[in-house]
């Protein structure tokens, strides 16, 4: 069995707290990364434009929600307007001269700072208080995008993403927007992963689950949540920038609205409180699910295989999107990592008899 760990046996620390300490794990890497770099070659643009490269997008931001959500267990609905401040910043500074490399850091230094603002209420509030902290951000923000023409150009106004090249390569064509995202949705994945194992991503763990006992035991609470929220809104807004530029390629303030901050938060439980695995498949349900069913119900209606009208067929496809989200937080309310998670630890010891406890 290729997932079995007889025979490994770690000799030193740095083995033991590896990444990927068992080698199934290491290969189901490897071969993960060669399918994405390899995905233009065997995948067409209308996918690879449709699906894969939103998909990296979302759950890269997903991630950066769930550094705050999941290792901070600091509630934030207004994560959009995070990102929507990402995505105006960068082009206002790209449009002004700034390279673009220079225009992502503003990009997400603004949103920072403006984010950490808003996450200073966490200092003093919790739990629906802090969720309606957040919510003023988002309404505030979508005020502010939509009144002030300086920024979006008015309500109804589209601002276009100018051509930019990064560290002297362009990213114009959907290949190279492609694999940007792709480096981009890899490093905040290492990150993710590795900060959860440093003395920040600590503090942040005890601080979720309890705040005093942490401060009891030396962890500031003032000062880990001020970083929780100044981390998690700087990936953010950079987020907002690759969306703009790689995705939208244009940008309105509709695409922020609070819709879409409801839905990062759908990502990050549906797919699992502080797992990197989890945003990828919480933004992966989240995103493609609804289209597939969609595609799905449409063709058997087209095949005659059933017989309802065509707004019951427009609802159909939510109707189920929704039982099926109802029915994983229902079975599993960890998430889909978790269930993940369940099936690689039974893999370990398969076919004995406590695989089963």
């Amino acid at each position: 069995m290729f997932y079995r760990l007889s025979g490994i046996h770690h000799t030193r620390y740095e083995s033991a707290r590896a990444l990927w300490p068992v080698p199934a794990d290491r290969w189901q890497v490897v071969a993960l990364a060669v399918l994405a770099l390899a995905a233009p070659l065997f995948v067409s643009n209308l996918y690879l434009g449709s699906y894969i490269l939103p998909w990296l997008i979302w759950a890269a931001a997903a991630l950066s929600l769930s550094l705050l959500m999941g290792l901070a267990g600091q509630l934030h609905f207004g994560f959009a307007a995070v990102m929507a401040i990402g995505a105006y910043s960068s082009i206002h500074l790209v449009r002004a001269g700034v390279p673009f490399e220079l225009a992502l850091l503003g990009a997400g230094v603004v949103s920072a700072l403006i984010g950490t603002v808003f996450g200073a209420a966490a200092l003093r509030v919790k739990g629906l208080y802090l969720v309606m902290a957040t919510l003023a951000m988002q309404y505030l923000v979508d005020w502010v995008i939509i009144n002030v023409p300086a920024i979006s150009g008015g309500a109804q106004a589209t601002l276009r993403t100018p051509a930019v090249s990064f560290l002297g390569l362009p990213i114009s064509t959907l290949i190279e927007r492609y694999y940007f995202a792709l480096g981009w949705a890899v490093l905040i994945t290492l990150f993710f992963m590795n900060v959860k194992r440093t003395s920040f991503g600590r503090a942040l763990v005890a601080i979720r689950d309890k705040d005093f006992a942490a401060a009891v035991i030396g962890v500031d609470p003032f000062r880990y949540k001020l970083m929780a929220f100044l981390t998690s809104s700087f990936i953010g807004g950079v987020t907002g920038a690759v969306l703009a530029f790689c995705y939208y390629r244009a940008v309105t303030p509709e695409q922020f609205s609070f819709n879409v901050s409801i839905q990062l938060v759908a990502m990050v439980l549906v797919g699992g409180l502080g797992s990197a695995i989890g945003g990828y498949l919480g933004a992966g349900f989240v995103l493609l699910v609804p289209i597939f069913l969609t595609n799905f119900i449409a063709g058997l209606g087209e095949s005659g295989w059933i017989y309802i009208s065509q707004n019951l067929m427009a609802h159909l496809p939510l109707i189920f999107y929704g039982a099926m989200i109802i029915g994983f937080l229902l079975l599993e309310p960890l998430g889909l990592a978790k269930i993940y998670d369940n099936i690689r630890k039974a893999l370990l010891v398969w076919p004995f008899r406590h695989s089963r406890s």
